[in-house]
């Protein structure tokens, strides 16, 4: 592997000597950020310019997203970016706003993780059984998924008075452009997508009664998807006329397709708030062993698919992190890691992939619950609990990949974690231990450097040629490598803690 390396970005004007400068407006679950990137034919070079809060809001009982403030975060990251050849907008996927007849927003957009949802699966099993759905669709169950969200909907004044529907990042670039459209990559996460089609599925949409007629017309990444209107250029400064260019609006999309893999037998962890751990594949595994295992089959960019699980991720250590602040006992990130480093490996773990660790509040309260319930110790103060979670995590990152190769018949030599685990070291050591397979880590911006790469193709700045984007970020990007290792337990032994999760699951 190359010596990792750092590499700058002057803020220059859209096109230098040194290439095209691209806006990537990546939208994540807790805050967003506007980055540029400037692309040549032998270099990438990525800089945030403004980054901002994603506070969600609770209202009448329900938990909404404030996509005001998260478009206005976007003015003033558009703002700060200066001039540039194409702006692209990605984020989370699944959630959605209504537009009524004139184009005008109905209400903030509800979070997936407001309980609306709950029974809503059932619901829909009445008139489509889960294995049919699957079938179909491919998709892992998720409760919040678009097309429960729908069904939990279905009787409301607001959905009944909507004209349109419009996923987050779309919707942010029709504020933008005036323009509507429903980019793939996120349209597959609704679970209303026949990922063999590549199109929407009517036997879905009927028997969960969602009018496909609110969707606007499908589009591909590095499909343009409209220009800065006039009041935005005002807003921001920018000037002439800038293209929005459609990029793999579902965040993961975009991380999986800046994954700097140089083989084909990788697998792929985008990190963060979700652990999204998988394979790229040319088709999609619909047989009802991969249903039973959870796997979900989202659409990626180039024709690929994305065969991963979703596993809870790091949020359950930000929500522990939370809770012990909110208790008077806030703790230094680094510090804990450190500590946690020095507690005894896999003394305690949890299944990372229970729907009990979803909701929001008293995490460290449910992680000793899951001990208790499984005869485990419970950890005892923040360093064991943080401990327990990283082991944790670690262990669903393995199972999922085992799971991934069976099911999918294929083998893998190396994983690629991408995302923002990158800086948590001991996960990434962790992983490679878990796993019994190397390690590598970066880019922790990797969603927006998807964004950037799929702009700088349709621009014509790059080759159109997915092999050599990832050569070209392998090349230039500071990357570390993670060797197994028998520091943090023996393979017996994780082999053991893997079984326990099984068993337990």
């Amino acid at each position: 592997m190359p010596p990792a390396r750092t590499t700058t970005v002057s803020p220059s004007a859209s096109s230098s000597r040194s290439g095209a400068r691209f806006a990537a407006v990546d939208l994540g679950a807790s805050s967003g950020r506007v980055m540029t990137g400037t692309v040549g034919p032998s270099s990438v070079d990525l800089r945030e310019v403004h980054r901002f809060p994603n506070r969600p809001v609770r209202l009448g009982g329900t938990l909404h997203w404030d996509v005001l403030a998260l478009y206005r975060g976007v003015l003033d990251g558009l703002r700060e970016a200066g001039p540039v050849a194409s702006v692209g907008v990605d984020s989370w996927g699944v959630d959605y706003g209504l537009l009524d007849a004139d184009g005008v927003l109905l209400g903030n957009p509800v979070h997936y993780r407001d309980d609306r949802t709950e029974g809503m699966a059932d619901r829909l099993a009445e008139s489509l059984p889960p294995q049919e759905l699957y079938a179909t669709t491919g998709l892992q169950y998720l409760p919040f998924n678009t097309v429960y969200q729908l069904t939990a909907a279905r009787d409301s004044a607001q959905l009944a008075a909507a004209q349109q529907l419009l996923l987050v990042p779309d919707l942010m670039s029709y504020w933008l452009t005036g323009v509507r459209g429903t980019e793939l990559t996120n349209a597959s996460t609704t679970q209303l997508i026949d990922p063999r089609t590549r199109d929407w599925s009517r036997t879905v949409a009927e028997a969960a009664g969602v009018r496909l007629s609110l969707f606007p017309p499908l589009r591909l990444p590095g499909d343009p998807a409209g220009e800065l209107l006039p009041e935005v250029l005002d807003e921001t400064g920018l000037e002439g006329h800038v293209p929005v260019t459609a990029v793999g609006s579902h965040d993961t999309a975009s991380a999986v397709a800046a994954v700097p893999a140089v083989t084909k037998g990788f697998a792929y962890i985008a990190t963060g708030t979700w652990s999204l751990a998988g394979l790229e594949l040319t088709r999609p595994v619909l047989t009802e062993a991969s249903r039973q295992a959870n796997f979900t089959n989202e659409l990626g960019v180039d024709g690929t698919v994305r065969y991963l699980r979703n596993i809870m991720g790091l949020w359950l250590l930000q929500e522990c992190m939370r809770s012990w602040e909110s208790e008077g006992r806030p703790q230094e990130l680094a510090a804990l890691l450190r500590e946690a480093g020095s507690c005894a490996p896999l003394r305690s773990v949890v299944d990372a992939g229970d729907p009990a660790f979803l909701p929001p509040g008293r995490m460290p309260q449910r992680i000793d619950d899951a001990c208790r319930r499984s005869g485990q110790p419970v950890p005892d103060g923040p360093a064991e609990a943080t401990r327990c979670v990283l082991d944790s995590l670690a262990l669903a990152h393995r199972l999922a990949l085992e799971d991934a190769q069976r099911l999918a018949d294929t083998e893998i030599e190396v994983v690629h974690v991408v995302g923002g685990g990158v800086h948590n070291e001991l996960l990434c050591q962790l992983t490679a231990d878990a796993c019994g397979l190397p390690v590598v880590a970066g880019p922790a911006e990797a969603a927006a450097l998807g964004n950037v790469a799929v702009q700088a193709r349709a621009h014509g700045v790059i080759g159109d040629d997915a092999g050599l984007v990832r050569r070209l970020l392998y090349d230039t990007l500071p990357l570390r490598r993670y060797e197994p290792s028998a520091d943090h337990g023996s393979p017996q032994a994780w082999s053991r803690a893997a079984a326990a999760v099984r068993a337990g699951s």
